[in-house]
């Protein structure tokens, strides 16, 4: 068996899966095509390109983004302390400037004395242990490989939302503040009083959308967690109110009442000078985005430094095809890592890496196989997209306290059960890891 593991695509599941082989002394080639070729959602040559949004989700303990991210840390992740570094502020959540986590994690890996960057576009999966971590948006030839490999994929589409600059806004118009007024006031609040909502939401569900050219072929089909917002509004007039738009919880500082709908601008960089548009992922053509969004208070003479787009993501039937470390059932020798698998979002992408990374380098070592228990958000999330029951009706599922199973102890306050999980699974976690003398670093 060869002590050297392929790892195909350096996004964040191919960067943590890199990580931790090389971390546990085992050689990786590490295959990327950028900057040679892009993806139709990919702009910078970086590592660990984050394409939708900068945010990492929620920080605390006590919720399920935050649990996964200490999870992660426990189990030695890369990113998630450059996260950290290169973090921005956002209220309660984890956000970061693209650009310079991009660039930290690029720099560690390409540091790596055990981790070889090999520049090139891979049309056939080498020979060997490999990690297939090519992303939502694999590349043609590759991706008919998998095809080949894996039988029929399933797709959805995804979207990501505009970024503005800050110099640009109407600050007369605009104000900071967090909902609940909770953290710091990292939010930019563009309220809407009736009137404008109203005729904001009629302009938006009346603009021209963009065509989907290079997915004809491919039904049309949203997955719900990036819903554009003009989906959205199509849904009735209030939607938005009850989604992104919501106006719990915000006070509007000029009239000291709560806004009949807000939108919220979360900063994009550390220095401040951008922000995005908060649940705003599009898919309208470039002069409508600026047309209508311009009808935003505060935002009538915004500088967009980027326009929202759409792109076909796709995944792979995993409940059929993986186990839980994110081997494949028939062919063991190559693992998956990332979206392409199944799970939804940034830190559950990296860390389907680490898991397949340790599972491989386990493996290599003749080591006992790693076993996440079910009751931590890692476990969950390889025992959702590896369970056969899922077969039919699998759609990618992102880190929630719904997937974890019940703490057998009646707890009223939602804080404190989710608080209680927490503990349990950070718990049984390094009790796992002790049993199998993990190691999180070399």
């Amino acid at each position: 068996m060869s002590g050297t593991v392929n790892v195909i695509g350096a996004g964040l599941a191919g960067c943590e899966a890199a990580w931790r082989l090389a971390r546990n002394g085992i050689n990786v080639r590490l295959y990327e095509m950028k900057p040679k070729k892009y993806s139709p959602a990919h702009h910078y040559n970086g590592f660990a390109e984050l394409v939708c949004s900068n945010s990492l989700k929620a920080a605390r303990l006590g919720s399920a983004a935050g649990l996964l991210k200490a999870e992660m840390e426990l189990l030695g992740s890369l990113t998630v302390p450059c996260a950290k570094e290169n973090s921005v502020e956002a209220g309660g959540a984890l956000a970061v400037d693209r650009e310079r986590f991009s660039d930290s994690v690029t720099e560690k890996l390409k540091n790596e004395p055990l981790i070889e960057i090999i520049y090139e576009e891979l049309a056939e999966i080498p020979d060997g242990i490999t990690i297939i971590a090519t992303g939502p948006l694999t590349s043609e030839p590759m991706a008919e490989t998998i095809g080949r490999l894996c039988g029929e994929g399933l797709s959805f589409y995804d979207a990501a939302a505009p970024i503005v600059t800050y110099e640009s806004l109407d600050k007369e118009k605009v104000f900071f503040a967090s909902r609940y007024d909770r953290g710091d006031a990292d939010y930019i609040n563009c309220p809407m009083n009736k009137e404008e909502y109203l005729e904001f939401h009629e302009a938006l569900i009346g603009a021209q959308r963009a065509e989907l050219k290079d997915f004809e072929t491919h039904p049309f089909s949203v997955y719900e967690g990036c819903m554009p917002i003009e989906v959205l509004a199509s849904r009735g007039v209030d939607t938005m109110r009850f989604g992104p738009m919501k106006p719990v919880g915000i006070t509007d500082k000029r009239t000291g009442k709560r806004p009949y709908a807000v939108v919220q601008l979360r900063r994009e960089n550390r220095e401040g000078t951008m922000f995005n548009l908060v649940g705003f992922q599009t898919n309208l053509k470039f002069g409508e985005q600026k047309r209508v969004f311009s009808m935003i208070p505060g935002l009538e003479n915004a500088e967009f430094m980027r326009f929202g787009v759409m792109h076909r993501n796709t995944f792979i039937n995993s409940p059929v095809l993986l186990n839980g470390d994110f081997s494949m059932r028939e062919h063991p020798d190559i693992y998956f890592a990332g979206q392409i698998t199944g799970v939804e979002g940034y830190m559950e992408s990296a860390a389907s890496g680490i898991i397949a990374g340790a599972a491989a380098a386990r493996r290599i070592r003749g080591l006992e196989p790693l076993k996440l228990p079910i009751d931590t958000m890692t476990g969950a999330l390889s025992a959702y997209i590896s369970d056969p029951y899922n077969d039919g009706k699998f759609q990618p599922m992102g880190a929630n306290m719904g997937i974890l199973p019940d703490i057998g102890v009646r707890i009223r306050d939602k804080k404190e059960k989710y608080t209680a999980y927490a503990e349990r699974a950070i718990a049984s976690l390094k009790r796992e890891m002790e049993r199998v003398s993990y190691e999180s670093d070399r």
